[in-house]
């Protein structure tokens, strides 16, 4: 009986240990994101900084004429150390991509920003996408600290230490300054859902020009 009474507090005392250490390595990573805010949402104005960007094949970009001009996007900001938060956003992304389809690539356009661009460079971002890239119309994005600085402010997802940013994806239509903030863990079909409202008032804005045109 003591035999398996010693088992058992060992075991206990291990799982306990086990969380803690798990623990420590959530708030090293990822300082703030051990408990991720609920999901909401709130409008919003951005600004595309003119500033050289490099994507996951090296190719030097600009994000606004080269990525988002003309496209319906949705972006995230995420870093390829991050064990805890980061992934899920990423994974959120890539079942947007996935549900989207065909549409990713020509109408649509993804994008992830690393806020960590003193260690994800071009290379590491590509052999992170694998995890959750599906096909393309996907950039990953770093560049220079200041350049991913300026970029951040202007679209609103600057904190000062990356390790603490909130989990944010930004859903707009290129041709517009007026976006949509998704805060925390939303559900992929809530913004396959506004890419298909966006499209449609691209829809609708297109056949009501036609129409003004016709117009004797």
């Amino acid at each position: 009986m003591n035999r398996f009474v010693s088992s058992g507090v060992l075991t206990l005392c291990l799982l306990s240990f086990g969380i803690q250490q798990a623990q420590a390595h959530s708030a090293d990573e990822h300082a703030g994101h051990t408990a991720p805010p609920r999901s909401s949402q709130e409008h919003a104005q951005v600004k595309f900084a003119n500033v050289p960007l490099f994507d996951q094949d090296g190719k030097s970009v600009r994000l606004e004429p080269d990525l988002v001009q003309g496209k319906i996007v949705v972006m995230s900001f995420i870093y390829t150390s991050c064990t805890t938060v980061c992934p899920v956003v990423s994974s959120i992304m890539g079942k947007v991509q996935k549900q989207l389809g065909a549409r990713v690539g020509d109408e649509v356009q993804l994008v992830s920003i690393s806020i960590d661009p003193q260690r994800d460079d071009p290379k590491r971002l590509q052999e992170y996408a694998r995890s959750f890239q599906q096909g393309p119309g996907w950039s990953w994005l770093t560049g220079s600290p200041q350049s991913i600085n300026e970029t951040l402010k202007g679209l609103g997802s600057f904190s000062g230490d990356f390790k603490s940013h909130q989990p944010l994806i930004l859903v707009g239509d290129g041709d517009s300054r007026h976006w949509t903030r998704y805060y925390g863990f939303t559900d992929p079909a809530l913004l396959s859902k506004e890419v298909e409202k966006l499209s449609g008032l691209r829809t609708h804005a297109r056949h009501t020009a036609i129409a003004m045109e016709h117009q004797p």
